[in-house]
């Protein structure tokens, strides 16, 4: 192992994570908060299309993982390849990443069309709801094939330590999509729009725009190559696995734990979904520094593990989970005490926004801890520890947050589930960082070369 000979100081280190950081929570910021005023607009068509497009968030959230997945495998290896200096190898592991990422969601999208009247059924939908949710669905799963391009290219260019690009496409795509929204669902100039599935229009459109930007500018970009790439899949495929299939199967266990959380609001009715639709939304939206962080962290980390520069990795992380904690917790905080105002503005039926206010007072605190958890899971995967950082979302979701929302739905009451998913995301942070501590102390600190 080399030791660390390029310390950074410590403001040092925060400012290169802060200039790393900030394109990508600004762009997280805009590509979630376009989400969120979407399912406003949405809401004005009323509590039954809220619902409809709220049943569909899990399987949304589903191929997000699995292209979040590839992901984490593919910036892993193209960021240790070039810490590595095996540049040539990085240009075919781009190329593997943008055509396997695009075929492999492409051909999720097909199957969960084809399996959409089953999924949704189980999930508690009535024949009605069935209805509005087909309109939309088939839409939708284009928009999502088409983000998932996009998050390749953007994987690409944070492989390669550039963040400005990807963060500026995000609130373009964003401010693009916004734009729309309003004209396809509610239409103008005497056109009534089309309601609900004009949401997924407008998305397919400012997506279809971003893409033609970002081919663009990859053109330009040295950093594909398929020269070989038969080869590469040979010799890749191992250690892609390694990484991926574990990091998958972490990325899908927060929609399939949704998937669950939806099934059991839905006994308490559509104004109980339809709240924790929007609880959903915003907690991505809330998480934007969280998100940031996983998506310019992990690269850097990747870098200094090819190096064998693990000072480097423990000052990173000490600065990433302070800004963590110390920024959720004064976010939620505020979050809380304006609850009944940002509820009453993002739905417009009283019994949602109740719903709602609730969810916000009890949960935007707790992401404090949910975004330490979040955090050690992107570093336990850029670190070469997939199957702990599997284990902890794992235990995460099916031992301390489903448990807890379902004895708050046994409860009968929403105050109840947002105490109890509350608990689940505090319990969870806290096992998240006492393993990550555990497993660092196995790496102990290199001694100072003597003078």
């Amino acid at each position: 192992m080399v030791a660390d000979s390029t310390e950074l100081d410590w403001w040092t280190l925060r400012r290169r994570l802060f200039a790393q950081t900030w394109p990508m929570a600004i762009g997280v910021l805009s590509l979630l908060g376009f989400q969120l005023v979407d399912s406003a607009f949405v809401a004005h068509l009323g509590t039954q299309p809220l619902a409809a497009q709220s049943f569909t968030f899990p399987i949304t959230f589903m191929m997000i993982g699995v292209q979040v997945g590839l992901g984490i495998a593919i910036a892993a290896l193209i960021s240790r390849t070039l810490g590595a200096g095996e540049a040539q190898r990085s240009r075919r592991l781009g190329s593997l990443v943008l055509i396997g990422g695009s075929l492999t969601l492409g051909a999720l999208a097909i199957g969960l069309w084809f399996g959409h009247d089953f999924i949704f059924t189980e999930l508690g939908a009535d024949s009605k709801m069935l209805g509005r949710i087909s309109d939309y669905w088939s839409l939708q799963l284009i928009a999502n094939w088409l983000s998932a391009l996009l998050y390749f290219g953007y994987t690409l260019y944070r492989a390669h330590g550039n963040t400005r690009l990807p963060g500026t496409l995000m609130v373009t795509t964003s401010l693009i999509n916004l734009a729309l929204d309003p004209l396809f669902i509610f239409g103008v100039n005497g056109w009534l729009g089309v309601g609900l599935p004009g949401a997924a229009i407008a998305t397919i459109a400012s997506f279809t725009i971003g893409l033609l930007i970002l081919g663009t500018r990859l053109s330009r970009e040295n950093w594909l190559s398929v020269h070989g790439l038969g080869g590469e899949i040979r010799q890749t495929a191992g250690a892609f696995a390694t990484i991926a299939g574990p990091a998958m199967v972490s990325q899908l266990m927060p929609p399939v734990s949704a998937l669950l959380a939806t099934g059991l609001l839905a006994s308490l009715g559509n104004a109980s979904v339809a709240a924790w639709g929007l609880a959903s939304r915003l907690e991505t939206v809330s998480l934007m520094v969280v998100l940031g962080l996983t998506m310019s962290l992990p690269p850097w980390l990747g870098h200094c593990y090819g190096a064998g520069h693990w000072t480097r990795i423990r000052a990173l992380m000490r600065v990433a989970t302070q800004a963590v904690v110390v920024w959720q917790l004064a976010f939620g905080v505020v979050m809380a005490i304006a609850a009944p105002w940002l509820a009453g503005l993002l739905a417009q039926d009283a019994a949602v926004a109740g719903r709602l206010t609730v969810l916000i007072r009890f949960l935007l605190p707790s992401y404090a801890l949910l975004g330490l958890c979040m955090l050690v899971v992107s570093a336990s995967n850029a670190l070469g520890w997939p199957v702990r950082a599997m284990a902890v979302s794992f235990t995460r979701l099916f031992v301390c947050y489903l448990p807890c929302v379902a004895l708050g739905v046994l409860g009968g009451q929403m105050v109840y589930v947002g105490i109890g998913a509350a608990c689940g995301n505090v319990l969870a942070g806290t096992m998240a960082w006492t393993v990550f501590r555990h497993t660092m102390a196995r790496h102990p600190v290199p001694a100072p070369s003597p003078a």
